[in-house]
């Protein structure tokens, strides 16, 4: 399959980074934003953000949504997942593929449960091939941000790719895996290699820490790449203060890392073994016990046992679970 973040930064969907929105101005006809090569303003339609796409001719597609921080309130929210509903109809009558291309449509309605509803709703009658939950990883807190993505995919099709756009920490897939979401997107990975940190089992590794300086083992000694098999970590400490070659490594590693991460969270859910997947990966993170509440709750209502990996579960929360459970 094609990469599903299917166009460039510059047309994508405006739900690849809420970081962007002070750039561009929304109104019913379009995304109006910046060109970041003249800085001239450029009006983005649903319709053109499909055009366009049909000819990138990538496997998955995104409709054009109108998406807001999920720190704001008021009836901004509203407008936007109304906008949203009433785009996702421009974008399939544009679609020009159907047959060849999955057009997957973004579920908005910021930390407004009934929103967030109503938008599901609404996508589901117009029978898409596959699903988004959009709008998150815009500075919400972790508690609303598990419970948005167990609403939406608990009223998703089951049978069909839910996304949850935006997600890159690995502790973030895990969860939004056991909540039901089949797909994410971030640049993560490589952004938090620029920075000179290493994704591995126990977390992360920063490798500009003078420790680093005289540290012979590979960043992780259970990893198989090409970085862990030829290069230690004093050497990549020396270059990641230095020169840009360090970065590309760690992207290498990091990736490497979110590959093995991904192809082992795939198979333990195909060989029913997931909650145990689940608990090793956590045992792994938060080796004394300190696993964060928000996820000891959300495995709760994913009904993953975990109580050997954290605090026992409040009791304020067994009318949540059981809301999810019914």
């Amino acid at each position: 399959m094609k990469c599903h973040k299917v166009t460039s930064q510059l047309f994508s969907h405006f739900s690849t980074t809420v970081s962007l929105l002070h750039l561009a101005d929304i109104t019913e006809k379009g995304v109006t934003f910046q060109s970041p090569v003249d800085g001239k303003p450029m009006l983005l339609t649903p319709e053109e953000s499909i055009q366009i796409q049909n000819k990138i001719g990538a496997d998955i597609i995104m409709a054009l949504d109108d998406v807001v921080r999920t720190t704001i309130t008021g009836p901004r929210i509203e407008e936007a997942m109304y906008r949203t509903l009433r785009w996702i109809d421009r974008c399939i009558a544009a679609h020009k593929k159907p047959d060849v291309q999955n057009l997957f449509g973004i579920v908005q309605g910021g930390l407004d449960p009934v929103l967030r509803d109503i938008c599901v709703r609404g996508l589901v009658e117009r029978n898409l091939p596959g699903y988004a939950i959009g709008g998150l990883s815009g500075g919400e807190d972790k508690d609303s941000f598990w419970r948005i993505v167990a609403q939406c995919t608990a009223a998703l099709p089951e049978d069909k790719p839910r996304y949850v756009m935006g997600i890159g920490y690995p502790l973030d897939i895990v969860v939004c895996s056991a909540l039901g979401a089949d797909m994410y997107d971030c640049v993560y990975p490589t952004r938090t290699a620029r920075f000179g940190t290493a994704l591995v089992p126990e977390g992360v590794l920063k490798l500009k820490h003078k420790a680093m300086a005289s540290d012979e083992r590979p960043i992780d000694p259970t990893c198989p790449c090409m970085v862990c098999k030829n290069y230690t970590r004093a050497y990549i400490h020396c270059l990641v203060t230095k020169d840009a070659m360090g970065s590309q490594l760690l992207s290498y590693h990091n990736l490497s890392y979110m590959m093995r991460l991904s192809k082992d969270l795939h198979t333990s859910i195909v060989e029913g073994r997931f909650p145990e997947f689940v608990r090793s990966f956590l045992r792994a993170q938060f080796p004394k016990g300190d696993v964060p509440e928000w996820v000891c709750n959300a495995m709760e209502v994913a009904g993953i046992d975990i109580s050997a990996c954290c605090a026992p579960f409040p009791s304020s929360m067994n009318d949540f679970a059981e809301e999810f459970a019914a």
